[in-house]
């Protein structure tokens, strides 16, 4: 059949979009054809492992914010399953997706195609790869880096800590900013949380707020900066003490009438 645009299609199933919705559909259909070529197996099942970045390469036309809702639909719904359990970092917290066929009327259909695939050769570009059947992917197969661990981007966590700072001095901040997501995310791949950029941002804006010089510094890129991070949070509050009143002197009051003394 010949496309209205020369590029890798996606599949809708009609019986699955009506079960799951439209998004749900198209997202488990990616999925499942991933599973197919995924070599992360574990616990017998197989895994595909992708930051909701990655996945925002294949669906191009989504937002992270529309992906991460469908997937949390998916979840709740019993049809998709994810742990960050299988991760060798505990800093890492990408996800490890799978579906649950057994949850899906089609499981039949599903599991046997899982478990036995049929291959073709497809041509892509200059090399010529075998892919299962049932579709191509819409994006290549992102690469690892050798020699790189790879730690996703905690978009909650940058939000929760934008969120934060916007409210305490009244800015607005972008979380989806690339600086402001990279120094967030390192340090947190550091160790630190979110109490910790808090502790930060409240000491700051204690200092600086009502200050004209120092309130333009109330930012990201100040904040956040590695040096200066550390340097804040184990600055100590310095607590004013409020002075006692000076004690008034008095010369002593003699009572001369009950006699000497």
């Amino acid at each position: 059949m010949k496309l209205l645009i020369d590029e890798d299609p996606l599949q809708v199933l009609p019986s699955l979009a009506r079960k799951v919705g439209l998004n749900g559909a198209i997202f488990l259909q990616q999925l499942h054809f991933r599973s197919l070529i995924s070599k992360r197996v574990q616990d017998g099942h197989p895994w595909v492992c992708k930051t909701y970045e990655e996945w925002s390469e294949e669906f191009s036309f989504w937002s992270i914010n529309t992906i991460k809702r469908i997937t949390y639909d998916l979840e709740d719904k019993g049809y998709l399953l994810s742990t960050s359990a299988y991760n060798k970092m505990k800093v890492d917290n990408t996800k490890w997706y799978r579906i649950d066929y057994s949850a899906l009327d089609m499981q039949a259909t599903q599991k046997e195609s899982a478990t036995k695939p049929t291959w073709v050769a497809v041509s892509t570009h200059s090399e010529s790869v075998d892919l299962p059947t049932m579709g191509l992917p819409i994006t290549k197969e992102c690469k690892n880096k050798k020699n790189k661990e790879r730690v996703e981007i905690n978009l909650d966590a940058i939000h929760a800590v934008i969120d934060y700072l916007n409210q305490q001095t009244n800015k607005q901040f972008k979380a989806n900013a690339a600086a402001t997501k990279k120094a967030i995310n390192a340090r947190l791949t550091e160790g630190y949380t979110v109490d910790d950029f808090k502790r930060v941002i409240d000491l700051k804006v204690s200092q600086w707020q009502n200050d004209p010089k120092f309130r333009t510094y109330l930012r990201p890129s100040t904040l956040f900066n590695p040096t200066n991070f550390e340097n804040y949070l184990n600055e100590v509050p310095v607590v004013s003490r409020q002075k006692k009143p000076r004690e008034i002197l008095r010369p002593p009051v003699f009572d001369f009438s009950k006699g000497e003394m």
